[in-house]
Formats: structure tokens, C-alpha cells, sequence
């Protein structure tokens, strides 16, 4: 082989090294970008009023737990009618994401979850962590995991600790 031909043979390979690296760059972006999008639709969807957002963003068999409270709903509907119930007990109520971090297929949500529970003295603002276990390809949530403290929530709006919401 000559230099010639072994010099084009190396720039070759390294352009064709350099690209496979550039895609893979690129593609880690994208899911960096999705996965950052999830946990930003998932806020908007608490922000917002149409409660089939939130379950919209879920597999058909997703499960949302909130620890506080101590609630599990599966699926899409039941989810949805879990934020539809929020709605009609807390005014307002708002999640600001302060930050994200992947690891895997599991996004963690440190926010900040507020609102006024209606017919009560005063609003709360809350501390909140929230797992998102994501799908494969990390466009659906498979499992939502909420943590935050009720006893604080209470506090700050003006009730006891044993207050219960009214049922529908």
C-alpha cells in the first residue's frame, strides 16, 4: 500500500468514525430533549385545565401513586379523573419544575407544588420530588411517583392534621 493510499484510508475511517460519533451525539440530544420535554408537558399538564392532558401523557396501563396521600391510579382514565378531582379541590393548583435529572429510564422532578384547597384560609407551597419512570423509547410515562409532605400542605393552608377532603 502506498502512503497515498494509506493516508486517504486513514482520513476515510476517521470521517466515518467521526460521524457515527456525531450521530450518537446527535441522538443522545434528542432524548435529552425528550425526556426534558415529558417532564415539561407533565408540569403543563398539572398548570393546565383539561385533565386528559395529564393522562394523555401516560402508557395505556401507566400508574401515578401519590405517596402523600397515599393513592394509586392506573391507566389513563383514572388518572386523568385524579386530576380532575385535584381541580376541584385546590384552586390554582401549580407545579414550577426547579430541576430534572435522568438516570436511565427514570426522570427525577425536584418542583415546587402550590394552590389554595378551596374554602380554606391559606394557600401552600410545598417541596416536591416526582419519579417519572419513562417507556423504552421515553415517550410515555409507565409510572409517576409523588412525594411531598401533606402534613406541611396542611399546615400552611390552616387545617389540622387529620382534615380530610369533603367527598364528592
Amino acid at each position: 500500500m502506498t502512503s497515498r493510499t494509506l493516508r486517504t484510508l486513514t482520513v476515510v475511517t476517521a470521517t466515518v468514525a467521526l460521524c457515527a460519533t456525531a450521530h450518537a451525539a446527535h441522538a443522545a440530544q434528542d432524548g435529552g430533549r425528550r425526556t426534558s420535554g415529558i417532564a415539561a408537558a407533565w408540569a403543563r399538564a398539572w398548570n393546565g385545565t383539561d385533565p386528559g392532558a395529564l393522562g394523555a401523557l401516560f402508557t395505556a396501563d401507566g400508574t401515578y401513586t401519590d405517596e402523600a396521600v397515599g393513592v394509586t391510579f392506573r391507566g389513563r382514565t383514572e388518572i386523568a379523573g385524579w386530576k380532575a378531582r385535584a381541580d376541584t379541590l385546590i384552586d390554582n393548583v401549580h407545579v414550577t419544575v426547579r430541576s430534572t435529572r435522568l438516570d436511565g429510564d427514570r426522570i427525577t422532578v425536584r418542583a415546587v407544588y402550590s394552590g389554595h384547597l378551596k374554602g380554606v384560609p391559606g394557600s401552600f407551597a410545598v417541596p416536591m420530588t416526582t419519579e417519572l419512570d419513562l417507556d423504552r423509547a421515553h415517550c410515555r410515562i409507565v409510572a409517576d411517583q409523588d412525594h411531598y409532605s401533606l402534613a406541611t400542605v396542611l399546615a400552611q393552608s390552616g387545617l389540622p392534621a387529620d382534615w380530610t377532603p369533603p367527598t364528592p
